[in-house]
């Protein structure tokens, strides 16, 4: 065991062990797989190097919750530890494809995935198309790392009484978050043909499955169901897990519009040279008059946006009153998540973790 974490900013520390750990059991089950093979393992190690531990922080909470109502002095097992890495070895994975479906040159400041590998390519003097090689090459470097997610989850729980419901829950995020990151790229063309008032319900559709449940509420109930929680303890933590990762969740569309490109690590505006049709977006068009939303509609979505085209389409946000609005709706979401703690039956001083977490994830500027 590594011992008692006693409170969520030793997080970090305890996943960023068990990495190591699993980082190098894989170099060494990889050894006879050659050089050009190691790459791609240093490769898979790189993208696991940084972040917010976000989901990490929220499975270790979810499992305090429930462990410390029975035993106040209750350690965290390497099972829960794993399992955390395992989370984040899962975001990783969807990081690089994430950036690799939205053709994103950075990542945490650095190149993404698929440039870094195209300047492996180039660095090697190798021949062909160094783009298409880091394109494919990061479509098989997200497979590795689902697949290493999944070898460390099962590894964690084999010994758990209760191993199937971490199972079940962990199944179920993969699927979601899959469906929901499918959902958000059909979302990008589906939009033409379904009438303006139905688009802010589809993105809210998008929001619950690609982030909500992902990135909050299913860490959570992980980290529950570790600790053997039963069906009124998880549903208090979905309940309030969903609206907490609603809120994250268009608090980071706000960010790829308005966001500081020196803190965020992308570049400003990035989610409207994407074209992402994101709750903003929806909310914007359904205040324009005719001729602003077909003007709109038209530039969204151009890779080749000047950055006065962004502040022009940032402007026509904020005149919309679209900001406002999703502002006001991050507030509602972290009103009616403390509500959902409000006769739980969990850990009192976990609660007050839980809370902190929430503010952290909604009040951010990265």
């Amino acid at each position: 065991m590594l011992g008692v974490v006693p409170s969520p900013t030793l997080v970090p520390d305890a996943v960023a062990a068990r990495l190591h750990l699993f980082l190098e059991r894989m170099r060494s089950e990889s050894s006879d797989y050659g050089p050009d093979a190691a790459g791609l393992i240093d490769s898979a190690a790189d993208t696991l190097v940084g972040g917010k531990r976000l989901r990490a922080r929220f499975c270790h909470a979810g499992w305090q919750a429930v462990a410390r109502v029975a035993d106040r002095a209750a350690a965290p097992t390497d099972a829960l530890w794993d399992v955390c890495a395992a989370l984040e070895i899962f975001q990783s994975a969807a990081l690089v494809h994430d950036d690799l479906i939205d053709n994103s040159d950075t990542r945490r400041g650095r190149p993404a995935a698929h440039r870094a590998l195209e300047g492996t390519h180039r660095d090697a003097g190798w021949r062909g198309d160094a783009a298409a090689f880091g394109r494919s090459s990061a479509i098989l470097l997200g497979d590795l790392l689902v697949a290493w997610s999944d070898d460390l989850l099962e590894d964690a729980v084999a010994p758990l009484p209760h191993a199937a419901a971490v199972r079940h829950e962990y199944a179920r995020m993969r699927r979601d978050v899959t469906v929901g990151q499918f959902l958000d790229i059909a979302e990008e063309s589906a939009w033409s043909v379904h009438a303006t008032e139905s688009h802010l319900a589809r993105a809210l559709r998008v929001v619950s499955l690609k982030s909500a449940r992902y990135s909050i509420e299913q860490p959570l109930v992980l980290g529950a169901a570790i600790a053997a929680g039963d069906a009124d303890q998880l549903d208090a933590l979905r309940r309030f897990g969903h609206p907490v990762g609603m809120a994250f969740q268009l608090r980071d569309d706000l960010l790829g519009v308005y966001g500081d490109a020196a803190v965020t690590g992308k570049p400003a505006g990035d989610d409207l040279r994407e074209g992402k049709r994101t709750v903003l977006v929806a909310l914007t068009r359904q205040t324009l008059d005719t001729a602003t939303r077909d003007l709109f509609d038209e530039m969204l979505g151009d890779p080749d946006l000047t950055t006065e085209q962004i502040a022009f389409l940032q402007d026509i946000i904020s005149g919309s009153g679209a900001l406002d609005q999703v502002e006001r709706m991050i507030g509602d979401y972290a009103e009616e998540a403390d509500g959902a703690l409000s006769d739980a039956r969990l850990d009192g001083a976990a609660l007050g973790e839980l809370r902190d977490l929430a503010r952290a994830a909604t009040v951010r500027t990265a």
